[in-house]
């Protein structure tokens, strides 16, 4: 039996041991939220502390590691899908809630990156999505396009299963001019190729929708600023990090914010609240 009321994070984080530097462990603990989506950790389990693999958990306690979201006790469990390469790319889910299951996206080439960990809780499935880059000159656009369409399918297999989902994640796409502070300046660079806002417009078109536009209309909404000439001051940005749910289940959640004030990365957090009825 779940909580009926959960909120959901997504974070990408740059760097998971850097960002611990940086005070992650105690933000985390106090974010209060019962399920933290992680992108590009750049690291294996085995890389990392005690307080990243189990943020909260004191070995001394009785209390249950696995929690509902009422419950008094702080301690997350963390599950990571980690790259072959090291220092590279990766994905992770904090939980205070004890999942069903915990899987992969289940194709080796984007496994082998590390770029999708999914815990269900009953009939949802939440999903911590690291698409790929495609880089300079579209480089690796191939690549990108193939994991959007797996990710695509990923989602419709659980929808198919009368199960709804969160497609929590740094899709590396500003789907539309608004989304980035100079769309005519980027139109041939990465993130905003017209093939990747095309699978953008086909996604949110064919059964899904980006939760954070459903509320919010307006301009100025960015997610990542470049580190260089004082983006994030100036707010010169792009909404690149989405939680996008399933058509039918968009009822069921109650908001969908930026959480810019949160500093630590070259991202800042997103968080949904849904209700799990």
């Amino acid at each position: 039996m779940y909580s009926f009321f959960m909120k959901i994070i997504s974070w990408n984080v740059n760097g998971i041991r850097a960002v611990e530097k940086k005070g992650f462990v105690d933000w985390l603990l106090n974010s209060d939220a019962d399920v933290v989506c992680i992108q590009e950790t750049k690291a294996s389990p085995d890389q990392l502390t005690p307080s990243l693999l189990n943020p909260g958990e004191d070995a001394d306690d009785d209390t249950p590691l696995f929690v509902q979201s009422d419950s008094s006790t702080n301690a997350y469990h963390g599950y990571f899908s980690s790259a072959q390469k090291k220092g590279y790319s990766g994905t992770a889910i904090y939980t205070k809630i004890k999942p069903d299951l915990v899987e992969t996206m289940g194709v080796k080439e984007f496994d082998d990156e590390g770029r999708t960990t999914i815990a269900t809780y009953g009939k949802l499935a939440v999903i911590s999505a690291y698409f790929p880059n495609s880089q300079g000159e579209g480089l690796r656009l191939p690549y990108k396009l193939d994991y959007c369409k797996a990710i695509f399918d990923k989602c419709n297999e659980y929808v198919s299963k009368g199960m709804n989902i969160v497609l929590c994640g740094d899709y590396n796409i500003a789907h539309k001019p608004i989304d980035l502070a100079h769309p005519k300046a980027n139109e041939h660079n990465a993130g905003y190729l017209p093939e990747e806002r095309a699978w953008m417009d086909f996604f949110t078109s064919n059964g899904y929708t980006d939760t954070f536009r459903h509320f919010c209309k307006d301009p100025e909404k960015y997610t990542w600023w470049s580190y260089r000439m004082h983006a994030r001051e100036k707010n010169i940005g792009w909404r690149i990090d989405y939680q996008c749910v399933n058509d039918s289940f968009i009822a069921n959640v109650k908001s969908s914010t930026i959480l810019s004030e949160v500093e630590g990365s070259d991202h800042c957090p997103i968080m949904i609240e849904v209700s799990n009825s």
